[in-house]
């Protein structure tokens, strides 16, 4: 059986492949949460392949930067959703992978159309407290870029889980310090998010997302501090395309496809652990 780490590397093969395939989409955000979405989907989850909309008694997982669409796809592929061999119809016309995850394609996996930046946090909330009502036990989990939070209607949604207590949510933080136009920092500095998501009420915790044991053990210190009355946020370290030398730290990454000498380089790089689709 193959390891966290191996299925993250095939994974990150996917990924970089996915975009060369379609010569579109975003490898930089993706590669850096292949960790954390292999974690979550291949050992923190409570969750059903089979998909059914609703989700009842299971984890739910909702991407709401939804560009990162190609590690999304993988990782759904590689658990069970939907056949591996999919993948390769990445961005192209008629596929169910559209470079921003749609429900209208009905793709197994997939719960809220995403990529308009800032809304998935509220569609969380909205499915935790759904849970609540239905005496549903399992926990929410949502994705977030620390771009994304430049977004109004995230600060909202993060006033309205306190305020609500909104405790069966797991909210993670991409905080890569990158976005499409540079730096964080440079386009509108966020200060520190850690302290804002505890002034705001939450229970906060940090970890390195590229670090599959730290992932691990900080998504149960996540699962163990639900149910205490506040939403939980990780603000999760990560490095803007992880695994790929050249990609690493480069917000150009954020939305350009490698050519043909880069995917070379780039597979080189991450070693073929599952089989390549």
């Amino acid at each position: 059986m193959a390891t966290l780490q191996e299925i993250a590397s095939q994974v990150r093969r996917d990924i970089v492949r996915m975009v060369h395939g379609a010569q579109s989409g975003h490898p930089g955000g993706s590669l850096g949460c292949a960790d954390f979405l292999t974690a979550l989907y291949f050992k923190t989850m409570e969750h059903d392949p089979s998909f059914n909309m609703e989700g009842k008694n299971e984890n739910l997982f909702f991407l709401s930067n939804g560009h990162i669409s190609p590690v999304f796809y993988s990782v759904l592929a590689r658990s069970g959703y939907f056949d591996v061999k999919e993948l390769a119809t990445f961005r192209k016309i008629n596929s169910r992978l559209q470079g921003h995850p749609a429900t209208h394609e009905h793709l197994p996996g997939i719960r809220v159309a995403s990529g308009s930046l800032g809304q998935g946090l509220s569609v969380a909330i909205g499915a935790a407290l759904a849970k609540k009502l239905n005496g549903d036990d399992k926990l929410v989990y949502s994705l977030h870029g620390d771009g994304e939070l430049n977004e109004g209607q995230i600060w909202e949604a993060i006033m309205f889980a306190a305020h609500h207590k909104v405790d069966n949510l797991i909210s993670t933080v991409d905080w890569n310090g990158q976005q499409i136009d540079g730096p964080t920092e440079k386009v509108l500095n966020m200060g520190n998010l850690h302290e804002k998501f505890e002034v705001f009420g939450w229970h906060v915790l940090e970890m390195n997302g590229n670090d599959m044991d730290d992932v691990i053990a900080v998504l149960d210190k996540a699962k163990a501090a639900s149910g205490q009355g506040k939403p939980v946020a990780i603000m999760m370290h990560t490095i803007m395309g992880k695994g790929v030398d050249f990609m690493e730290n480069d917000h150009g990454w954020h939305g350009i496809a490698p050519n043909d000498e880069q995917l070379s380089k780039a597979l080189a790089q991450l070693p073929e652990t599952l089989g390549d689709y």
